[in-house]
């Protein structure tokens, strides 16, 4: 996994909603994001210019609209954020992340719980 600037708050909003529909346009991009937050054109515009430069996202400039994707996967990125943030904040231990995102919040479903009591099931085997 190539290591990225890290993304910050608005890039990742942005890195959501081209997860979900990507590769896309700044247009698309845009419409979608102003369901959720007030931002103008150009913003949207200047941030994914910007995001081009940290190598965050691609863009196709061979059609009229330059068409962007983002260069890492979800997954990628996730795993990247919370290793670096399990190294930073927690001394690189994975159960006090773990430990302090499940007893802080009490907000996990029970489908949730069985989803990791299931998945540390099958890393014990």
């Amino acid at each position: 996994m190539t290591d990225l600037p890290k993304p910050t708050k608005t890039e990742l909003a942005i890195l959501n909603v081209m997860w979900e529909i990507s590769p896309t346009t700044v247009r698309e991009i845009h419409e979608k994001l102003c369901t959720k937050t007030r931002t103008s054109y150009t913003t949207t515009l200047k941030m994914l210019q910007v995001m081009f430069q940290k190598k965050l996202v691609t863009r196709d400039s061979s059609k009229k609209a330059h068409v962007y994707s983002p260069a890492m996967s979800k997954q990628d990125t996730q795993k990247q954020l919370i290793d670096d943030l399990k190294t930073r904040i927690f001394g690189g231990s994975i159960s006090s992340l773990v430990m302090q995102a499940l007893g802080s919040n009490h907000q996990a479903s029970d489908e949730e719980i069985e989803q990791i009591k299931a998945f540390l099931e099958t890393i014990e085997k």
